[in-house]
């Protein structure tokens, strides 16, 4: 009776303990629970983490992750406004911050990453549809709107290479798409994190059209240097001739200046010299007469001068040499 006793009581204990074992759950610190009974939330969701009850048997536990959660999209071909295809590539962060609604509109992760997929695809390319390339491709490590600085300013009054003005940038088209998604995800329990563009990629078709406008542009930016190379070296050796012929003529008037000086001054000594005594100032007038003679008669010249010349009254002084040789010499 007493083996028979302990032999029922093995089961009743294993019973036992299998109740209890279905009756307790753990709630750890990235879940939170929401307990179903027959399929249908039961309570209010279990938040803390901790050793919980609920009821065997008829009760479940379905753990929902509270920790942030990433959203990787698939890249998608898609138009800007400028009718251009481009392939945009998203990824997003995302938590569960109402998991009663999540559970009950969406069940699981999957069902979840599925309809985040169709939201924030359909917001991306309404964002996309409503601005021009530029806005979607143009920013700076900051995440600032870029402006081709080298372009503006090689081209400041000319439409040469200009850019299309970029209002926004792609900081804001990712607001855009963050506060439109953002609002639309809320019915499902979800707080959308943020948004960002990974990847813009010019798509097949147009990358020959994008490439071929970039080299048309730059093309014409170099021109425009060129242009205001060749301008700007003209000048330069226009001014270089300029500066050397006013060198030249500054140098030219102080030699001549300094001749003038010298001469006035030689002139001066010359006076002061032969001006001591008439036999001085006939010695001065014969040695100028000589050297006139020397620079004005050459061999075989032929001088016609009056008898009262100045030049001719030396020579009219001059007597036949007498001797071998020597001619009749007449004035």
């Amino acid at each position: 009776m007493k083996r028979f006793g302990r032999a029922a009581l093995y089961p009743m204990a294993a019973i036992a303990i299998y109740v209890l074992a279905s009756s307790v759950y753990v709630v750890n610190e990235v879940e939170q629970i929401i307990v179903t009974q027959f399929g249908k939330p039961v309570g209010a969701p279990v938040t803390t983490s901790g050793l919980k009850i609920k009821l065997p048997f008829i009760q479940e536990v379905n753990p929902i992750d509270k920790r942030v959660l990433e959203w990787d999209g698939s890249p998608s071909d898609m138009p800007t406004k400028d009718k251009l295809y481009i392939s945009v590539d998203l990824f997003a962060r995302w938590r569960i911050t109402d998991p009663l609604q999540y559970f009950l509109r969406l069940r699981d992760e999957r069902s979840a990453q599925s309809r985040l997929d169709d939201i924030l695809g359909s917001e991306t390319r309404n964002a996309v549809a409503k601005h021009e390339l530029i806005e979607i491709i143009r920013t700076t490590r900051e995440r600032k709107p870029l402006r081709e600085g080298l372009l503006s300013d090689a081209a400041q009054n000319l439409d040469v290479g200009m850019l299309v003005p970029i209002e926004k940038g792609r900081v804001l088209v990712e607001k855009e798409i963050f506060a439109a998604a953002a609002e639309k995800v809320l019915v499902f329990g979800i707080e959308l994190l943020d948004i960002r563009f990974k990847r813009i990629n010019y798509n097949e078709s147009v990358r020959p059209k994008i490439y071929d406008r970039m080299i048309s542009e730059r093309r014409q930016i170099a021109e425009r240097f060129l242009s205001e190379g060749n301008g700007e070296a003209a000048r330069i050796r226009g001014n270089r001739v300029r500066d050397l012929n006013k060198i030249q003529s500054e140098a030219y008037r102080a030699v001549e200046e300094i001749r003038g000086v010298a001469d006035a001054q030689a002139t001066e000594i010359y006076a002061k010299a032969y001006n001591r005594s008439p036999e001085a100032v006939d010695l001065y007038d014969f040695t100028r007469t000589l050297e006139s003679y020397k620079s004005t008669l050459q061999t075989n010249s032929t001088i016609v001068l009056t008898t009262d010349s100045d030049m001719f009254k030396f020579l009219q002084q001059m007597k036949p040499r007498h001797g071998r040789g020597a001619g009749n010499a007449k004035p």
